[in-house]
């Protein structure tokens, strides 16, 4: 067995589990179990169990840089549903739900959930200033249709978990540019 196989498969154990059970109420034992480490391999790795939620939250939960934006002009609808489908988000469904349930009890998912919705808001926003270049002038609204597109955006996994329904960004999309244009 390779050494940063017994890594990756402590944080995917580590990653069923918070988003399952909680953090709180995952033991590194049961982590050890499932990952098929000896429990002593958890904390060489980790050296205390927050330690594999931070690292889980830093190297699980990202969103990729791309200053590339596919706006067309007088179809914020279109542009929208276009950034929704190339979003570099990379987070699971199981990270979400992690990065929802351990936010009020851990600073630094917290942080990075709250860096992930600013970056979401932010290419959303520029996304709709380049599809409607005569609003830029509307800063509040194209920053609140920023902001909801952005939560669709990250919220739907754990949306769906909760209600069972499915949340289509594109028609969101169409619901915001409609109150736009």
């Amino acid at each position: 067995m390779a050494i940063g196989d017994a890594r990756t498969r402590i944080l995917d154990a580590a990653e069923e589990l918070f988003a399952g059970r909680g953090y709180e109420a995952t033991p590194t034992s049961v982590i050890a179990r499932m990952a098929q480490v000896p429990k002593g391999l958890v904390f060489h790795y980790f050296p205390r169990k927050i330690d594999v939620l931070v690292a889980l939250v830093d190297e699980r939960t990202l969103v990729e840089e791309d200053t590339r934006v596919d706006a067309v002009p007088g179809d914020p609808a279109g542009t929208l549903s276009r950034l929704a489908r190339r979003m570099p988000l990379r987070a699971s469904p199981a990270m979400r739900r992690i990065l929802f349930r351990e936010a009020d009890t851990h600073v630094s998912v917290k942080e990075r959930l709250g860096r992930l919705n600013g970056e979401l808001i932010r290419r959303s926003r520029f996304a709709l200033e380049l599809a409607l270049p005569t609003a830029r002038g509307e800063s509040a609204r194209l920053e609140v249709a920023a902001a909801t597109f952005a939560a669709v955006l990250l919220y739907q996994e754990t949306l769906t978990q909760l209600t069972g329904h499915q949340i289509d960004p594109d028609a969101v999309a169409e619901l915001i540019a409609g109150g736009l244009l």
